[in-house]
């Protein structure tokens, strides 16, 4: 295969890379993955106006975020286990992010724990509600500690999503003896993912959590403790219990109705990510961007609006700004990129979607991504 020059090129390339175990844990999603596809086709479905003569010699994709300038509105959203697809993946893309002026936004469920990432360079934290409220306390406070800017506090697992995609490898529930069996012929049919990361990228735990579960031997043990611990009594009632611990900018992460925007934003939220967790949750769910447009007319203007699924290029980060977003956060993009290249992969996904962005931009007759709104699209 030549070397990715996109997205999909990239997503083909990490198919080829790692084990199918963990290649269908970051490209599948829930049931019969209908709002996967939506978050993609939907974005399609979207056309762009083109206008002409309009003096675009000038592209400026400056935006700023919670009081922070980016360069361009794109960060890199909460990936689960990136340290399975490349040695101490999230440190990798945390330093491809680093490089380009971007956030990186770290999951709770990742293998480098946030100590070791924020020496590369603080992240953004993602949180999801847990039963033990000593833990909570504590983990908040390590993430204050290592310097966090921000918490983008995940709502929408009040349960875990059931992923076939997953039954069907072992790695979500009891692994039958024949998994076990094929994920080890599979893990030596991918000598260089094996050497890179198998070999030489441990230790292999969930670092965040690691205190809270010291008798895991694997993964999977993790996976156990994690779903018996999603706390489903969440409420918007607790928001106020997360803002005292944090004492810093929040975003609700996981909204994707009209009125639960307003209750963010009545409950004291810096902002929201209007998302579906990728289509991993509630299939039939509608897509990010087609819920977008509502959520705007919502709560624009009031609070900071990311959103994420879907998001496959720059036309497509454009087509979001347009419709009321003020930045995109990328995931299975990236996840992809690290899987097959590590963070060259990473870095080269960003500078893809940035320079779709300015084509985009520019053919639309629109120089500066901060003016981008509906105007820009087909009605």
């Amino acid at each position: 295969m030549s070397r990715p020059v996109n997205v999909a090129d990239y997503r083909e390339a990490a198919r080829r890379r790692l084990p199918k175990v963990l290649f269908e844990y970051v490209d599948g999603a829930a049931y019969a993955e209908q709002t996967l596809r939506a978050n993609v086709d939907d974005f399609q479905r979207l056309e762009l106006r083109q206008r002409v003569m309009r003096d675009v010699s000038k592209i400026n994709l400056a935006t700023t975020i919670l009081g922070r300038e980016l360069p361009m509105p794109l960060l890199l959203g909460p990936i689960g286990m990136a340290g399975m697809y490349a040695r101490r993946g999230e440190c990798q893309a945390a330093a491809a992010a680093k490089a380009a002026g971007i956030p990186f936004c770290l999951s709770s469920l990742t293998i480098c724990d946030v100590d070791e990432v924020a020496k590369v360079e603080p992240p953004w934290f993602q949180l999801y509600m847990l039963k033990d409220r000593g833990f909570m306390v504590e983990y908040i406070a390590r993430a204050k500690a290592a310097g966090c800017p921000v918490l983008l506090f995940t709502v929408d697992l009040a349960v875990p999503g059931t992923r076939y995609r997953d039954m069907r490898t072992g790695l979500s529930g009891p692994a039958q003896p024949f998994q076990w069996l094929a994920r080890g012929i599979d893990g030596i049919m991918h000598p260089g993912w094996l050497w890179d990361v198998q070999l030489n990228g441990g230790p292999h735990s969930f670092g965040n959590i690691a205190a809270a579960v010291p008798e895991a031997k694997g993964l999977g043990d993790f996976w156990g403790w994690i779903g018996r611990n999603f706390d489903a009594s969440l409420t918007w009632d607790d928001i106020a219990w997360v803002k005292q611990q944090w004492g810093g900018p929040i975003l609700i992460k996981g909204v994707l109705e009209a009125d639960d925007a307003r209750q963010a934003l009545a409950a004291g939220a810096d902002g929201i990510v209007v998302s579906n967790h990728g289509g991993r949750q509630l299939d039939g769910a509608p897509s990010t961007i087609s819920a977008l447009p509502a959520i705007a007319e919502a709560v624009g203007g009031r609070m900071t609006i990311l959103l994420d699924g879907g998001v496959r290029s720059g036309l497509d980060v454009v087509k979001a700004l347009a419709s009321g977003a003020d930045a995109c956060l990328i995931g299975r993009a990236w996840a992809w990129a690290l899987g097959a290249r590590g963070q060259a992969g990473v870095a080269h996904v960003i500078e893809v979607i940035k320079a779709e962005m300015r084509v985009a931009l520019a053919l639309t007759g629109c120089p500066d991504a901060a003016k981008a709104d509906k105007e820009l699209l087909v009605r």
